[in-house]
């Protein structure tokens, strides 16, 4: 399958404005480029590029003051496959992880395990170790919260995800992952592209958060908000939550004034 991506996102900057971007694909889906994901800024300006703690590919800018328009428009292949399902994955007991592994089993800015830690062993002490244990939590946030993009909020954290019980795919994803942290399971952070690809068209095309679950000393892919194994995630960064990945990070003020972004089957008219 060939997928067709990209966003055109349009902010108005008062000032001169450092900004860094996450918006490049992962290295590790840079070989299914058939295109280049290069990010275009108009009016033109210097794109400098590095990897960053995490081995994700970020962008540094300096906008001017005015309007900026950030946009990219690329093919990529994909397998056309539904998501990984390994019911047999297996829990990994926490004094065994890889030292790698352990830094996705604490708390972070979104994820408070902490106020989340009594409840999530009441809801899931009792379920079975493993994928099923991870899948009954994604089921439990899924019917938890109400989707609404009205209902965005930038600083709602999991456990304020759960107590107002609303929220968009970034609050499913964190509360999927600090209740996973809290059952000793690590649990990441990811964004990226998925488009509606087999499902029907329900929503503006956006952005979309999920997680990756450790199990039997692999990730896979786990997403609360749908709920049913989806094709054509086309992954941009990973990290603790959102606080280390988010699409773009302005040091100064700046407003929005537009946003689109395309996902869909590169063949479509």
């Amino acid at each position: 399958m060939r997928i067709r991506a990209g966003f055109e996102i349009t902010y108005d900057c008062p000032a001169p404005t450092p900004m860094l971007l996450a918006l490049s694909v992962h290295p590790s889906r840079r070989d299914d480029l058939e295109t280049p994901d290069w990010i275009k800024p108009q009016p033109d300006l210097e794109v400098r590029q590095y990897l960053d703690g995490f081995g994700n590919i970020c962008s540094r800018i300096l906008a001017p003051a005015g309007p900026i328009t950030l946009s990219a428009d690329f093919i990529i292949r994909d397998s056309g496959l539904v998501d990984t399902y390994a019911p047999e994955a297996e829990q990994i007991a926490a004094h065994n992880l890889s030292n790698e592994a352990l830094v996705y089993l604490l708390g972070s800015r979104y994820c408070e395990t902490d106020r989340l830690s009594d409840l999530a062993w009441s809801l899931f002490g009792g379920a079975p170790l493993g994928w099923a244990r991870v899948q009954a939590i994604c089921d439990y946030v899924h019917e938890r919260i109400v989707f609404n993009y009205m209902d965005a909020r930038n600083t709602r954290s999991a456990y304020e995800a759960h107590e107002e019980r609303k929220g968009v795919c970034r609050d499913y994803a964190h509360l999927a992952i600090a209740l996973c942290r809290c059952m000793n399971i690590p649990a990441r952070y990811c964004t990226g592209y998925l488009g509606d690809i087999g499902v029907p068209i329900l929503d503006p095309m956006d952005f979309s958060a999920w997680f990756e679950a450790y199990l039997g000393g692999e990730w896979y892919a786990f997403d609360a908000r749908n709920n049913i194994p989806r094709i054509g995630r086309i992954l941009i960064a990973r990290g603790r939550d959102a606080t280390d990945v988010p699409i773009t990070n302005a040091f100064g003020p700046m407003y929005l004034e537009q946003f689109t972004v395309v996902t869909k089957v590169a063949d479509e008219g």
